[in-house]
């Protein structure tokens, strides 16, 4: 990935924090952190075993992901560290060899298999602690998918903010086929593509290709094959560092606020005029009015 520079803007009452990117990450074996600038590029490395689910992957890639998550520029409403290096304002998702994730991992199924209803309870938690964490990062999430994405790596694509593909992926909520169902994944799933696709293909169970993932909103963008994943990246990281960070993060609360509304509409838009309020009244609201005003890029832009 291409390093990104961003200049610093300082909040008021933004203090010296704890959390360092200069911290030691997670040791991991079947997966790895990569850091250039604001962009956090974490790669699955299971080629071997088309990137398969396995428990060790599943708890390195939680530790991984809340690492960065801890390191954001939402969560510590600083662009910088003590150090003045960058916090995050991207999540890069990827894995190597010819696959994105084919699933879990076949070991993993046939203990599920032979394990007490407590410890498939305790699986399914692991899975829904990684599916959870990811859909819910305080940066923008990018997933680079080639090959197959299937079952948990549905998942894992669902849960992203953008999702870029090849000509040659497929996709599938493939747990039909084995008599179970995309239970775990199924809410960041139905959030992704709705509720009439997520029936259809959870009860199919069967592969949809890159076009018909573009269709259904599965995907968005479809590049010429896995080689154009980085500039495809590039562009679209270079368009949200000149987006508020967090405005960015605010955009995913929101849309959850949206989700889970079960008031009044007299109510709901009464709470969108105190947030509109809110937001134009914070230090990164007030940057962002004054450099429009004065036509000139905000100080979190890297123009």
């Amino acid at each position: 990935m291409p390093s990104f520079q961003i200049t610093s803007l300082e909040y008021s009452g933004c203090e010296i924090i704890a959390k360092k990117i200069s911290d030691e990450v997670p040791k991991t074996e079947l997966c790895y952190l990569e850091i250039e600038g604001p962009v956090a590029i974490i790669t699955i490395s299971r080629k071997e075993v088309f990137n398969a689910l396995n428990a060790q992957l599943i708890s390195e890639l939680i530790d991984l992901i809340a690492w960065t998550s801890s390191r954001s520029v939402a969560k510590n409403k600083c662009l910088e560290d003590s150090n003045e290096t960058p916090y995050f304002r991207a999540l890069v998702l990827k894995s190597e060899g010819k696959h994105f994730c084919a699933g879990a991992d076949v070991n993993m199924m046939r203990d599920a298999g032979a394990a007490s209803p407590e410890e498939n309870r305790r699986d399914s938690k692991r899975l829904d602690t990684l599916f959870n964490s990811l859909w819910s990062h305080p940066c923008f999430t990018i997933c680079c998918v080639q090959g197959v994405a299937l079952g948990g790596g549905a998942g894992l694509v669902s849960c992203a903010d953008h999702v870029i593909a090849e000509p040659g992926t497929r996709i599938a909520l493939s747990e039909g086929k084995l008599g179970i169902l995309p239970a775990v994944i199924g809410p960041y799933v139905y959030r992704k593509i709705g509720s009439s696709q997520f029936r259809r293909l959870s009860m199919l169970a069967s592969r949809i290709d890159s076009v018909e993932a573009l269709r259904i909103g599965w995907v968005n963008e479809l590049v010429e094959d896995k080689n154009n994943f980085e500039e495809a990246c590039r562009g679209l990281i270079e368009n949200l560092l000149t987006t508020g960070p967090m405005a960015v993060y605010e955009s995913k609360k929101l849309t959850l606020e949206f989700d889970r509304w079960t008031g009044s509409d007299e109510d709901l838009r009464a709470w969108t005029l105190e947030k509109t309020s809110e937001m134009r009244e914070s230090e990164e609201g007030q940057e962002g009015l004054s450099a429009f005003l004065e036509r000139r890029p905000p100080d979190w832009s890297p123009e």
